[in-house]
């Protein structure tokens, strides 16, 4: 089951298979990682806040 990498939340593997490059299982960060963004090869806090209303 892939997981994020940043929180360890269940991600899907549709999820994983589009937010991830070839040969890696498990996503960086995720939907419920809020006000996370994927930054290269980093995650970090994202400049302006998300409304996830």
């Amino acid at each position: 089951m892939p997981e994020c990498q940043n929180c360890s939340s269940f991600v899907t593997d549709a999820y994983a298979r589009v937010f991830t490059p070839r040969g890696v299982e498990n996503p960086r960060v995720c939907p419920e990682c809020e006000d996370k963004i994927r930054d290269g090869s980093d995650v970090r806090q994202a400049r302006s806040p998300r409304n996830n209303s």
